[in-house]
């Protein structure tokens, strides 16, 4: 299985551990349902819930909400696919590797760690990290993710938020979105290198690329829905 990545300026790995929190409930009209996300996340943390996923989706209304019902369909394959490799099937809930912690304050940004040095590691189904990251996405969902990062491991709401921020408003090492990725037709092979194409894309790592195409074909015949062209990077 994967290891989980961070969402960092420079190429770098990290690893998750799970972890609980408090968890929320409700319905939803979400292109993939209840039953299949139980199919796809068989073996998920506690916390990761469904409703949890359904109640962020507001932060983006345009999230697999966009476009034909395939496109819809595979957007949200799509994110749930590095949602699966990053936190290794929703099992992760913060970084294990506590030696990292550290790490993931960058200083020379203004407004500094006023949690402390060792307060950024990633967190959430996609191992979101970094003050500047915390900072930026806190801001555009109206949270003290700067003063309290701890939200990300403790609500389910506000961790698929911060996934979701990244998604549809950061290009990471890529030239797009994740979101116009998959609503622009360029695939599945450039959210991978949105996300982490410093590391893997352009024959960085061929065996991650592979695994991940796996596991969004995987989650794609789940659903039931074509997983389109443009899978690799």
């Amino acid at each position: 299985m994967g290891t989980p990545h961070d969402l960092s300026p420079e190429p770098d790995e990290g690893n998750g551990s799970a972890g609980g929190g408090a968890c929320a409930g409700g319905v939803s009209d979400f292109v993939i349902s209840e039953a299949e996300f139980d199919r796809i996340f068989p073996d998920r943390d506690s916390c990761y819930t469904y409703q949890g996923l359904i109640d962020a989706l507001h932060t983006y209304p345009r999230f697999a909400n966009t476009g034909t019902e395939a496109m819809r369909s595979r957007e949200a394959a799509a994110f749930l696919t590095h949602a699966d490799f990053e936190s290794v099937g929703l099992q992760y809930v913060k970084e294990i590797n506590e030696a990292n912690y550290w790490i993931k304050c960058d200083y020379s940004r203004p407004f500094g760690c006023p949690a402390g040095q060792s307060a950024y590691y990633g967190r959430g189904p996609i191992m979101f990290s970094w003050n500047f990251n915390y900072k930026a996405a806190g801001d555009a969902l109206g949270l003290d993710l700067l003063n309290n990062p701890w939200l990300v491991e403790q609500d389910p709401s506000v961790a698929w938020q911060t996934a979701l921020w990244y998604w549809n408003t950061q290009n990471g090492p890529g030239t797009m979105t994740s979101h116009e990725a998959m609503v622009g037709g360029a695939g599945f092979g450039e959210t991978i290198r949105s996300l982490n194409g410093a590391l893997e894309c352009d024959g960085g790592n061929p065996a991650s690329v592979r695994a991940r195409v796996a596991k969004y074909e995987r989650i794609t015949g789940i659903i039931d829905t074509n997983p389109g062209s443009g899978l690799t990077c």
